[in-house]
């Protein structure tokens, strides 16, 4: 399940492809209701990570990296949530063995996980930040 560490990052980079150029994160903050102390550190972590740049003094703040589309949001889940599968035995990079699974091969449980780990996959990593700042509203779209 994505945590708010995962969506308020989300939403921060939505921010900054929608206004472009720098941001502080005060208006970041209040513009998407984020606790500011919350968002220092995830701002600091995607700037770890190399999503985010940032300058001090006049005229600074944050900005992406790269641009919005070649940003995706699987990309932004794994770096602060973690891996995608929803229990370990079906992770690709965090894999571990169940310790009450006496057949890893057969358990349904395990396989179905896996199908849920590769659509949540496919569906995030060709999502990129762009397309999301383009998102909203779903209940005044037409049905897909």
């Amino acid at each position: 399940m994505l945590s708010n560490k995962g969506k308020y990052g989300l939403k921060a980079l939505i921010h900054l492809a929608v206004f472009e150029g720098p941001c502080l994160a005060a208006d970041i903050a209040a513009h998407n209701q984020i606790p500011r102390k919350f968002l220092d550190a995830i701002l600091l972590e995607l700037r770890k990570a190399g999503i985010l740049n940032s300058k001090k003094g006049k005229g600074g703040g944050y900005h992406l990296a790269r641009p919005a589309d070649k940003i995706t949001a699987g990309q932004i889940i794994r770096i602060l949530d973690g891996p995608l599968a929803p229990i370990a035995c079906a992770s690709r990079t965090a894999y571990r063995k169940c310790l009450d699974c006496p057949d890893e091969e057969a358990c349904a449980v395990r396989d179905l996980m896996l199908d849920v780990r590769d659509s949540m996959a496919l569906i995030l990593d060709r999502t990129s930040i762009a397309a999301l700042s383009k998102r909203g509203n779903r209940d005044n779209l037409p049905l897909r």
